[in-house]
C-alpha cells in the first residue's frame, strides 16, 4: 500500500541522503511533493539521486562540519524554506565496549548526536526567521530506548539515547515557536549499518525468533510515520519518539 501527503511547497532537509533510510526518506517526501534538500558526502550518490527524482537538489555536506551545515540550511532557505528537518545522518560500529576506542565514541557522538543538535538549531533560527514554524524529525534507534546486547554497540546506544532525550527537550522548549520536534526510532530494517547482519542467515533467524512480528522490517514500512511528522497531521505533536519495531520494545 502506497501512504501520501500533500507536501506541495514544502522545503525539506534530509541528512544521510547517500543510503539506506536517508536515501528512501527523500525518495519519499519528493514523490509526495516536496523539493529536498539531499545532503551526504558521496557527491556520486546523490547525483544518482537527483538524476532520479527531479525534486531532489543534491548537497555535498559533512555534518561533522559547521561550515557545511551552515551552508546547507542556507541553501534550503534560498530555496524558500526550509519547512522539515529529518537528521537521518548515522554512524555506529558494532564492536565490544572493551575494544572501543575514544576516538570511536567521539565520533559517533559527533555524528549522530552533535551535527542533530546543530542542525536543529540551524533550522530552527532560519523557521523563527521567516515566520513559521515547522518540522524536525530525528532518527532515534530502538537502541536508544533498551540495551544493544547481544549486539555490542555502546556508542551507537548511547548517542541514539542522547537522540531520543534531545527530541523530547527541544520539543518542549520550541513549542510555542511552533516548531515540533520529534523522533522516529526504528527497529531491525535493512540499511548500510545492519548490510553485515541481514546477510547473516543465523542473525536473521535470531532476528525472526525474537521479533514479536516474526521478521525485521521493510523500509517502506517507516513511510507511513515519515509523513504524519512531516505534514500538519502531526500539528499537535511534539517532543515525542515513535517507535516502529515490530514490537521489539514491548516485549
Amino acid at each position: 500500500m502506497t501512504l501520501t501527503a500533500d507536501l506541495g511547497g514544502t522545503v525539506a532537509v534530509v541528512t544521510g541522503a547517500s543510503s539506506g533510510l536517508g536515501r528512501h526518506f527523500c525518495r519519499v517526501l519528493a514523490a509526495n511533493g516536496a523539493t529536498v534538500v539531499a545532503a551526504a558526502r558521496r557527491a556520486d550518490r546523490l547525483a544518482e539521486l537527483a538524476a532520479e527524482q527531479p525534486r531532489v537538489r543534491p548537497e555535498v555536506c559533512d555534518v561533522t562540519s559547521a561550515q557545511d551545515c551552515e551552508r546547507l540550511v542556507a541553501r534550503a532557505v534560498e530555496l524558500g524554506g526550509p519547512h522539515v528537518l529529518v537528521n537521518a545522518a548515522g554512524f555506529g560500529d558494532a564492536q565490544p565496549a572493551l575494544e572501543t576506542s575514544i576516538e570511536n565514541f567521539r565520533r559517533t557522538l559527533e555524528v549522530d548526536l552533535t551535527a542533530t543538535f546543530q542542525l536543529s538549531v540551524l533550522a530552527a533560527r532560519a523557521m523563527l526567521a521567516a515566520g513559521r514554524g515547522g518540522s524536525i524529525v530525528n532518527i532515534a534507534s530502538i537502541l536508544g530506548l533498551v540495551g544493544s546486547w547481544p549486539v555490542t554497540q555502546s556508542a551507537y546506544a548511547a548517542a541514539k539515547g542522547g537522540v531520543v532525550n534531545l527530541t523530547r527537550s527541544l520539543g518542549t522548549e520550541w513549542a510555542r515557536d511552533g516548531i515540533r520536534v520529534n523522533a522516529i526510532a526504528p527497529g531491525w530494517f535493512p540499511s548500510e549499518q545492519t548490510e553485515a547482519m541481514f546477510a547473516d542467515e543465523r542473525a536473521m533467524a535470531w532476528l525472526r525468533r525474537n521479533l514479536p512480528v516474526g521478521r525485521p522490517g521493510q523500509v517502506q514500512e517507516l513511510d507511513g510515520v515519515l509523513l504524519l511528522l512531516a505534514s500538519p497531521a502531526s500539528s499537535y505533536l511534539t517532543g515525542q519518539v515513535i517507535t516502529v519495531d515490530g514490537g521489539w520494545t514491548a516485549r
